[in-house]
């Protein structure tokens, strides 16, 4: 994808007409789309989507700044695992909901114009459709998702929203919908995975490499899953623990700066059937991956 000209002029932008909201609009748009743009080369395993409009969440941040949050949806995002009514209660009685792991895609801020022409930051989150559909008939998993959705945010921008928040009934977006990157496969191995342990990089400023076993299931025959446990002393709760799962390897990041690692791993995995628990008491990380294929 050829990157776009700087010197390309929007004959859009030139008009004495447009008015000032029009105008600031259509710049944060450009500047949007160059963003997306650059993030795409960037990460050649990725591909661009465009998500359709779902539901418009408006919130503030500590400092008392209005956030709004889209809820989009789009199919090309994985669905999450499925979950009933009295199982979803009985997460949420838990000790630690946070552990069902919802694929979304999280966009970066962009700042915005609301209703009173006062400027605001928006979010763009996108997540599967028909679980969407789901959330949108069901208030119990619509507050669910949109806890989700806060969280999410939290974690990757370092940023505390707060949870009274308000549903706009006319609005499903707030801005212009822009394209999306999600990340196809992930990134290939640069190094030789030996038998006996995957490569680990190190985390340097992003925290400390935590210890990880690899196990798996069964021991004898064919594997059908492989099982990763992760010591995570630091770690109080999940909330602070971003874990992305690619066919053949673990991203994980404890926040703020605890612990970082990239693993490799010996064989290609089924990401959107795995499943993450943290144990509270034993400071573990466990994630069960079904196992698709031995990495060539």
């Amino acid at each position: 994808m050829k990157m776009p000209s700087n010197t390309t002029t929007d004959q859009s932008l030139l008009a004495t007409e447009m008015d000032a909201e029009d105008f600031y609009s259509q710049i944060l748009l450009q500047a949007a789309q160059e963003m997306q743009s650059q993030a795409a080369t960037a990460d050649p395993g990725s591909k661009q989507i465009r998500p359709e409009p779902g539901l418009c969440v408006k919130t503030k941040c500590s400092d008392g700044g209005k956030v709004f949050v889209n809820v989009c949806q789009s199919s090309q995002v994985p669905a999450p695992p499925p979950l009933s009514e009295a199982e979803l209660i009985q997460l949420l009685e838990s000790d630690d909901p946070s552990s069902f792991r919802v694929p979304m895609s999280l966009g970066e801020p962009h700042a915005e114009v609301d209703n009173s022409s006062q400027g605001c930051t928006a979010y763009d989150v996108v997540i599967n459709s028909d679980f969407f559909q789901k959330a949108k008939c069901n208030k119990l998993f619509l507050e669910f998702i949109i806890a989700v959705c806060l969280e999410g945010l939290e974690i990757k921008y370092n940023i505390l929203l707060s949870r009274e928040w308000k549903l706009l009934k006319n609005r499903k977006f707030l801005g212009n919908i822009s394209e999306q990157h999600i990340r196809t496969k992930s990134k290939p191995v640069i190094q030789e995975i030996g038998s006996e342990s995957p490569q680990i990089s190190d985390g340097n400023s992003l925290g400390e490499k935590p210890h990880l076993t690899l196990t798996v299931e069964p021991c004898i025959g064919d594997p059908q899953h492989l099982i990763a446990e992760i010591k995570l002393p630091k770690v109080s709760s999940s909330r602070s623990l971003i874990l992305d799962l690619g066919e053949d390897r673990i991203v994980l990041s404890a926040q703020p700066s605890l612990y970082h690692m990239d693993c490799y791993l010996p064989f290609l995995i089924d990401q959107e059937n795995s499943q993450a628990q943290f144990y509270k008491t034993s400071k573990v990380l466990k994630i069960k991956m079904p196992v698709v294929s031995s990495v060539e």
